[in-house]
């Protein structure tokens, strides 16, 4: 055309003047010359190609959509977790009051506040006593006003437990008429079983004054393991959402590559087909970030019905911070984009076809092996550190060793692979068809491969962390609990008050053996001019002479008795006939004045029976009979109870803590009946197992996606061989083992790196390695049975390719 135009124009000028031509209009796929508009209009071609590519393109885009959408909503879950624990600590706080420095004086506005919170059957219940000063008290929120005398507020759940037939020895306990329902400001969660009662007897020394609601006060720290724990679960959780979504932009890259070659043959250069497939893979992204905003805000509702270690929370409150959500947003699409990038980076679109015939590259070992070490390097010194604190340099070590570790083994996959598949030789046929396509590109394999093997990775390491806590707290509870007994204490009110509530105790169904004490802290005489000395205690307990009998070898004993115990680092100051303080500060800053007390010169020495810290054993410097020393004078002295049962006695500890109650509403308790790890630990670990079966069946949904993209483009090759009499049975025992061998070498790589992470988290918590092969067996199963799951739904894709009708061609 260029020639004719040209010999056209030098016949129609004058003088041998080439007469002027009019410019040709810009084609379709001119671009502008700047670069940000060009990008943009790029962009914006290939996001119409994914919206408007027919049948074909709508699947493809939905299942790219559908990865980041499922990807997207576990991102937007772990950033939810700050904003979760901040609202839940916020409520916490602001219904409380531990008590003020200056206890303010009784006014219309102040209110006598206790705690009395009670167990039911293994459940925690918060329970606050409360008896306003004048008309105007302090309100909690959730309250519009406190509950009149005899009467008490409570919590939905609780309400609902109340009222159930199992709850009779409950409502006993909670002896008030219930008057209304706590509002979701004054709950940390749905489920939480808590009330405010107001006594008319709650009076000093039982509890203590405040006028306002809400303190500034900060949570106590995570414990180490728990600290591991949190840390490794957001790891494991995203580093195959991350491998998953990166998988799944590239969805139909096949096809999308047809489609590039045929807008080079209308003048498209290389720069401009890879910025249109990232506008196709963004589109696919868009949506995917829309889809799973919507899968988490319905995922967020059953919210309410999850309680792990006491932390149950409102629907509402898991919400990502406004910078996380904003990088999600962000990053996600821009790994879209990126992911295309490099995946364009290794193939050449040309007008014709595509062109894959590149110089194969040499997967380098070395960077590979790096990644796991440098991540072993990083967590071997917090393995070594006793004990392992948690500080801010520590979580970083502990999250990018992690991380590095468990994305070595991905980076070690693909290599791992390639070394096996070429020393394949020989083999039935469908072996020698697997090994044959895996030796010419197994990039595509290895990659859905990769998601399944850092999910069995994180899943065995947490898997293994919380088996070993579980066990720690198991083998605590199953030796101090070998012993069925149970500790109370409380404010004492005098020695009859204590006799009183050992009488009821032991006229309590199921209880064998009831002993107590008035138990208090003594020091030495402050030297003239001198304050106290703080820390410088010594114990007492007082009783009965038959009380101090259960407790040491006296002799004979009456009334006005008193006795030095044989401890052996007892302190000096507790001597027969030396003079101590009974009213020793309990703090630095407790302004006290001295009670001075002479212990009898008479007092002899008795052997404890059990001496020593813990539970059912008992150590006391002295021991002194009512008449010998008047409780009063003590500073803050404490009743001090031991209540042994009897197994076999339905709710026999129930009725003690009923019993219990009637005596004094705020006395606690101490036992090892009730080891609430046990369920907590078994309901995370059942959670995790269940989250590693789903994670799995995503990832083995996208490799169902991949292997059947490979066989469509393969369908005339396999066209060809059932023209040839290849028998159907063959081909598919060709896909199983194609889907086998990287499965299989991920799945080895997957248990020694999870072993081995796992193995470093619980000697950070000084636990012995504790391995539960049966689920490490079911995980690693259940990896394997993706498949066989993959297999099974990529055989009627393949039997319908497998027909004449693939060689007709146009």
């Amino acid at each position: 055309m260029s020639l004719l135009r040209s010999h056209a124009g030098t016949d129609g000028g004058r003088d041998g003047e080439r007469a002027p031509t009019a410019s040709a209009p810009p084609g379709p796929l001119a671009t502008p010359h700047t670069g940000p508009a060009r990008w943009a209009r790029d962009l914006a071609m290939g996001m119409r190609f994914a919206a408007g590519g027919g049948r074909e393109g709508w699947i493809r885009t939905a299942l790219t959509a559908a990865g980041v959408a499922l990807g997207v909503a576990v991102l937007l879950l772990g950033s939810s977790v700050p904003t979760l624990m901040n609202s839940w600590h916020g409520r916490e706080k602001a219904r409380e009051n531990l008590g003020q420095a200056h206890e303010p004086r009784p006014a219309d506005n102040t209110v006598r506040y206790d705690s009395v919170d009670t167990t039911f059957r293994g459940a925690p219940i918060r329970g606050r006593l409360v008896r306003p000063d004048g008309a105007h008290p302090p309100v909690p929120p959730g309250i519009r006003q406190l509950p009149g005398p005899g009467r008490m507020l409570v919590s939905p759940a609780l309400k609902e437990l109340l009222d159930s037939p199992e709850a009779a020895l409950l409502r006993v306990r909670l002896n008030y008429t219930v008057a209304g329902v706590i509002g979701d400001d004054g709950l940390l969660g749905p489920q939480e079983l808590t009330y405010v009662a107001q006594s008319a007897t709650l009076a000093a020394p039982d509890g203590y004054r405040i006028d306002h609601f809400g303190k500034s006060w900060d949570p106590p720290p995570m414990r180490a393991p728990v600290v591991l724990l949190v840390i490794m679960t957001c790891v494991a959780l995203m580093m195959p959402v991350m491998v998953f979504i990166g998988t799944s932009v590239r969805f139909g890259n096949e096809r999308r590559e047809r489609r590039l070659a045929a807008l080079r043959l209308v003048g498209a250069d290389v720069r401009m087909t890879r910025r249109i497939a990232s506008g196709e893979a963004l589109f696919g992204s868009l949506l995917g970030l829309a889809g799973g905003a919507v899968l988490f805000l319905g995922g967020r509702q059953f919210a309410s019905v999850i309680t792990l270690w006491d932390v149950n929370v409102f629907p509402s409150d898991v919400a990502p911070g406004p910078l996380a959500a904003a990088l999600i947003a962000l990053l996600v699409p821009t790994a879209a984009v990126l992911v295309t990038l490099f995946a364009q980076r290794g193939i050449t679109v040309e007008p014709l076809g595509i062109v894959r015939n590149r110089p194969p590259i040499r997967r380098r070992l070395w960077w590979r092996l790096a990644l796991p070490a440098v991540g072993t390097l990083l967590l071997v010194p917090l393995a070594w550190q006793r004990p392992w604190t948690d500080t801010p340099l520590n979580t970083i070590r502990l999250a990018a060793g992690s991380m590095l570790l468990l994305f070595g083994v991905t980076a070690l996959l693909p290599w791992l692979v390639d070394a096996v598949v070429g020393r394949l030789r020989g083999g039935p046929v469908p072996w020698q068809l697997a090994v044959r396509r895996l030796q010419l590109s197994s990039g595509s394999a290895t990659r859905a491969v990769s998601g399944i093997t850092v999910a069995v990775a994180g899943a065995i390491a947490i898997h293994m962390l919380l088996t070993g806590m579980q066990a720690g707290y198991t083998q605590a509870y199953a030796e101090s609990g070998k012993l069925p007994q149970l500790g109370l204490w409380g404010n004492s009110q005098g020695w009859p008050q204590t006799q009183r509530a050992l009488s009821a105790l032991r006229g309590t169904t199921g209880v064998t053996a009831v002993r107590g004490t008035i138990g208090g802290l003594v020091g030495p005489m402050p030297l003239a001019g001198r304050a106290p000395a703080h820390g410088a205690h010594a114990t007492v307990a007082v009783g009965s002479c038959a009380e101090l009998r259960r407790l040491a070898r006296l002799g004979s004993c009456r009334d006005g008795d008193a006795f030095l115990t044989d401890i052996p680092d007892r302190d000096r100051v507790i001597a027969p006939g030396a003079t101590i303080d009974l009213n020793a500060p309990l703090a630095e800053d407790d302004p006290v004045a001295p009670h001075p007390w002479k212990i009898p010169g008479t007092a002899r020495t008795a052997r404890l029976i059990a001496p020593g810290f813990g539970p059912g054993t008992f150590s006391s410097d002295l021991l002194a009979t009512p008449s010998a020393l008047d409780t009063s004078r003590l500073n803050g002295p404490m009743t001090e109870i031991k209540v042994d049962f009897d197994r076999a006695t339905p709710d026999a500890v129930e009725h003690i803590r009923n019993t219990a109650a009637r005596i004094d509403p705020s006395m606690n308790e101490s036992s090892a009946v009730d080891n609430p790890h046990t369920q907590q630990y078994t309901s995370v670990r059942n959670g995790l197992f269940v989250g590693a079966a789903i994670t799995l069946l995503l990832i083995g949904a996208g490799l169902i996606i991949s292997t059947v993209e490979q066989l469509y483009e393969r369908r005339r090759l396999l066209s060809t061989l059932d023209a040839y009499g290849t028998r159907r049975a063959t081909l598919g025992w060709s896909v199983l083992w194609q889907t086998t061998l990287p499965v299989v070498l991920g799945l080895g790589l997957a248990l020694g790196c999870g072993l081995a992470l796992g193995s470093l988290l619980l000697s950070m918590i000084d636990s012995a390695v504790i391995v539960d092969w049966p689920v490490v067996a079911a995980m690693t199963g259940i990896g394997g049975g993706v498949i066989l799951f993959v297999t099974a739904l990529s055989l009627p894709p393949l039997w319908r390719m497998m027909r004449p009708e693939g060689l007709r061609t146009e």
